[in-house]
């Protein structure tokens, strides 16, 4: 059986649920494939954090342009995704810290780019009042917060199947290739065919591209989280450190997630993890010495999702540099989440139209090509 589409997307993440919806609202019937099943991986269970800070520069209009989504995300896809915006701080620990915060903000500032604050003890320790009295201050993006990953995906992908995507989930696309104008992907016994192809399939981005001739320098991680007790209200933004590899998020029912960059041992092609228990340790004794106040709290549970994270640790989004009718959007290198509604729009522009405003000529996979 052979099916037709105005576009495939292939990866039934964030962003691929997000392309399909943009694509349904310019007036285009996409299909989306997915192995597994929407958000199963990076998705579905990461921090949740939705962060314009400590961004790389390349990323800032992109991300700047998705948090405008975020802010209208229920209007979007009929659900609020559990986003709030109580900000995000990057707290530095010492003095030289600081210096390299205060560095940061002049030069994005020279940029025209005024979402990082810079702030001092007095102020770091209003916003986030256990914070250990050592450290001298940090920066402060104040739309930023965070949202359930697993809830926002899932709103993506129903939004994208009530306005018109074709979704088979549990089926993998197979045989990638172009015949004449048509892209051609198999899935489950059947056969798709549309002018365009959007390879959104995370962990295994890499090997599509690789595939298609545009092989991409990409790691395959897992990076881990863990949820605490509750104890009882002490932070309403996320909390990122300058330093050492942490974030720190807790929820309206006193419970405490945390994470940082840590990573388990992923095993690709079976989509299973191992966790890093001293790593975890590691993560517990950051919080444990930044915040007094969780020394009594004990770690309920622990997991990883599976992620590509690219050689420069940024995502590959744009145009196929090869191949007419083949666009990338993949290897989103453990920060991604927030990008997914912006990057989403910006797809579906390039598709329908040939351009954007958004500016993502750093993103794109011409810059492997040597």
């Amino acid at each position: 059986m052979t099916v037709r589409a105005d576009a495939i997307i292939v990866g039934g993440g964030i962003h691929g649920c997000s392309t399909a919806v943009h694509l349904c609202l310019r007036g285009l019937r996409p299909a989306l494939i997915e192995r597994d099943y929407a958000g199963r991986h990076a998705s579905g269970v990461n921090a949740g954090g939705v962060r314009q800070l400590a961004r790389h520069v390349a990323e800032i209009p992109l991300s700047v342009r998705s948090m405008d989504v975020w802010e209208g995300i229920q209007d979007l896809v009929g659900d609020d995704c559990g986003f709030d915006s109580h900000g995000q701080v990057l707290v530095a620990e010492n003095d030289e810290e600081l210096e390299v915060c205060r560095s940061r903000v002049a030069d994005l500032n020279l940029r025209g780019f005024i979402h990082e604050e810079l702030i001092d003890a007095k102020e770091l320790r209003r916003l986030v009042p256990a914070v250990a009295e050592t450290c001298p201050g940090g920066i402060v993006s104040r739309r930023d917060g965070a949202a359930n990953p697993a809830r926002t995906t899932t709103a993506f992908r129903r939004r994208a199947e009530q306005l018109g995507t074709i979704v088979r989930e549990g089926i993998a696309a197979t045989n990638i290739c172009k015949d004449g104008k048509l892209w051609r992907v198999e899935a489950g016994g059947e056969t798709y065919e549309a002018p365009v192809v959007v390879n959104a399939a995370g962990a295994w981005g890499g090997r599509i591209a690789a595939s298609l001739g545009e092989p991409v320098p990409v790691q395959t991680v897992a990076p881990m989280l863990m949820i605490t007790s509750r104890v009882p209200e002490f932070i309403k933004p996320v909390v990122i450190l300058r330093g050492r590899k942490l974030s720190f998020k807790q929820f309206a029912n006193g419970t405490v997630l945390i994470g940082g960059g840590h990573l388990a041992t992923p095993y690709q092609d079976t989509g299973e993890t191992i966790l890093d228990w001293r790593r975890l340790q590691e993560s517990a004794r950051t919080v444990w010495e930044l915040f007094p106040v969780m020394r009594n709290a004990t770690v309920v549970r622990a997991w990883a999702g599976i992620e590509a994270r690219t050689a420069d640790d940024l995502p590959v989004i744009g145009p196929s540099a090869k191949h007419d009718g083949l666009f990338h959007q993949f290897g989103f290198s453990l920060h991604g989440f927030q990008l997914g509604p912006g990057t989403g729009a910006v797809m579906a522009e390039l598709i329908a139209t040939g351009n954007t405003n958004t500016p993502i000529d750093g993103l794109r996979i011409e810059r492997f090509a040597t």
